[in-house]
């Protein structure tokens, strides 16, 4: 089954780009383009796609607050990679925040753009822990809330560090001494405890928390 994509910018040639380099490839297929971030939307209800490529700077409505709005509204929301010319790590982390799985630079090669919509079509964010951990250090409110931390239990914790360190469920399980599924519904409820969509997010979390760091590690066991 090949991914849907839908292609979101103002400038046409830029859609034009992406949807050569896309269709190109045989298991992904543009569904759609919009101009800006009311008409992504408004064709995001309408065709359902599974990645949107969102651009941040639109009329109407940004990428960042249509993203917001997608991640919102819709109960089986489409991933978004956002993709800008602007080198501004505050946008990164707005689209993060706002609920985006990656950000890639226009600029970015050809078979960049094809590697990061299969990255975010299969769930997994573009960005890696050691980025996101900067950014959100860097990016956090001076006055930390930690009322969403604070309901998890203590196991739930133990890894949400180790996924904050940047370490895969596998990898959780085992350093843990935990079976793959435990440790898979353990990620299911802090995911929800947290109220956010993916790993990326928690991290993200727990950061602008204080849960986790820039010093702190994975715990001893």
């Amino acid at each position: 089954m090949s991914t849907r994509i839908l292609v979101v910018d103002d400038e046409q040639l830029i859609r034009a780009g992406f949807r050569a380099i896309l269709q190109a490839e045989p298991d992904l297929e543009v569904v759609g383009e919009a101009a800006d971030g009311l008409e992504a939307t408004e064709l995001a209800r309408q065709l359902r796609p599974d990645v949107v490529l969102m651009d941040v700077r639109m009329p109407r409505l940004s990428g960042i607050d249509a993203t917001a709005h997608l991640v919102r509204s819709l109960p089986d929301a489409p991933r978004v990679l956002v993709v800008t010319t602007f080198e501004n790590d505050a946008y990164v982390y707005q689209a993060l925040r706002a609920g985006a799985q990656g950000f890639l630079l226009k600029r970015s090669r050809a078979d960049a753009l094809v590697h990061a919509v299969r990255l975010v079509a299969r769930g997994d964010s573009l960005l890696f822990p050691a980025a996101v951990r900067e950014l959100a250090l860097r990016h956090a409110p001076v006055a930390p809330d930690r009322s969403r931390i604070d309901r998890l239990s203590a196991r739930e914790g133990e890894v949400l560090r180790l996924m904050a360190a940047g370490l895969a469920n596998a990898e959780i399980a085992d350093r843990m001494r935990l079976g793959a599924e435990t440790v898979k519904t353990h990620v299911a409820r802090l995911l929800a405890k947290l109220e956010v969509r993916d790993r990326t997010q928690a991290v993200i979390a727990a950061y602008e928390s204080g849960f986790v760091t820039a010093g702190s590690g994975p715990t001893p066991f």
